[in-house]
């Protein structure tokens, strides 16, 4: 007989009229002769309340606490689903995680599930009961209970699914499955019949909220295929899948966006520590010294250039520099470009900077304090020494 693994969100459970017609969806799978089991979030808006209760308690709410706290939303949820399956004359009971038990490692409010003991529960459904399995949480190794984080009841869902050997996991949501984009948004767009993992770990990533991250991720490495529904239509859902079979030879399978989140690609990272450039060696990503002595030995390991505030007057010998060694010409500016650097780190770098550049523009004065000008006795030497090497104003503005 095979078993089947439901999971309601919640907003499917958000009212007692919506968990009424939670079981009547178990009620119809038990009714087609399968092992029913069913995880409950809380009721919606229930586990914020908790959340706002533990902030008048204590701004720094006891880490362990907190989740015995929150983790009392789904056993109400549960106890609701169990009383009313009886109530329609269905054998059924909740369990807390605790129970079985749900065995977590990692950190309270951040835990994963490493084990589900399903010894008791199989004997149940083997009876002909429903359990009702509270989701978002486990024990530790020191029994105290543990929540799995966002999204948590999914993850329960999914590994239960895995430990009992589920030939069926339902995710039940308040969406009929995964759409092309935002349906909200974009009025013609289409549900996704069924994706691949990884195709849905990438939406999911990328702003689509339908499930998180993690739980399809759990749902690829354990190689449980997922069925997200809405429980309040009764309609197909999308099917969540690492199978080939059936699927077609689509390019694009949907577009995730994101209002409030903006995505950086960086291509690399200013060292000014002059650790990291001799060492790391990353594909298509640049680690660039910090300081003009630095660029030929950069170039020469790799680098793409330096980055320095000194460049504001130092680039067109740094180009000399960096164009000498592309074309393998003899260098004849880096012995300059480094005394150049060397005189300048005599000061403060910035304040230097500022004071070489104030006497061609009054603009190179503002500085925003703790930095400050050089006072007249350091920005004359400053000029003079830089002078000695045929660096000055005049020069800059030649070049």
């Amino acid at each position: 007989m095979k078993t089947v693994v439901l999971k309601f969100g919640g907003t499917s459970v958000g009212s007692i009229d919506r968990i009424k017609r939670v079981c009547k969806i178990i009620a119809s799978f038990k009714k087609k002769n399968v092992k029913v089991l069913a995880i409950s979030s809380a009721m919606s808006g229930v586990t914020n309340d908790l959340v706002n209760k533990s902030k008048l308690i204590s701004n720094n709410f006891d880490k362990a606490e907190y989740d015995t706290l929150v983790s009392t939303g789904e056993q109400a949820s549960c106890a609701l689903i169990a009383g009313r399956l009886k109530h329609m004359g269905f054998r059924s009971r909740s369990w807390m995680s605790w129970q079985l038990p749900i065995l977590t490692e990692g950190p309270y409010s951040g835990a994963r599930i490493s084990k589900i003991v399903v010894k008791e529960l199989n004997k149940y459904l083997k009876s002909g009961g429903i359990p009702i399995i509270t989701g978002f949480q486990g024990v530790n190794s020191e029994l105290r209970l543990t929540t799995i984080g966002r999204s948590g009841s999914d993850a329960s869902a999914i590994m239960l699914a895995k430990f009992i050997k589920a030939g069926e996991c339902i995710i039940y949501t308040d969406v009929d499955g995964v759409y092309t984009t935002d349906p909200r948004q974009y009025k013609n767009a289409k549900k996704i019949k069924k994706i691949f993992y990884d195709e849905m770990l990438e939406m999911a990533s990328l702003g689509s909220k339908v499930m998180q991250p993690t739980s399809v991720q759990d749902a690829k490495l354990n190689d449980i295929d997922i069925q997200v529904k809405s429980s309040f239509i009764t309609k197909p859902g999308t099917l969540i899948t690492g199978s080939k079979k059936a699927f077609s030879d689509q390019i694009i399978t949907g577009i995730s966006s994101t209002k409030n989140d903006a995505k950086i690609t960086i291509v690399g990272v200013k060292d000014s520590s002059y650790n990291l450039y001799e060492n790391l060696k990353i594909d298509n990503f640049s680690v660039m010294p910090g300081s003009e002595l630095k660029l030929l030995k950069g170039l020469e390991l790799g680098c793409d250039g330096i980055i320095t505030a000194t460049c504001n007057v130092t680039a067109n010998l740094s180009r000399k520099v960096y164009d000498d060694f592309n074309e393998k010409k003899q260098q004849t500016s880096n012995e300059i470009l480094c005394k150049v650097r060397g005189t300048f780190d005599q000061y403060n770098l910035i304040s230097g900077l500022h004071s070489f550049m104030s006497d061609q523009d009054d603009g190179y004065e503002n500085v925003i304090p703790p930095v400050s000008l050089l006072n007249e006795k350091d920005k004359k030497q400053l000029i003079e020494d830089l002078g000695k090497l045929n660096f000055t104003l005049e020069s800059l503005k030649m070049a």
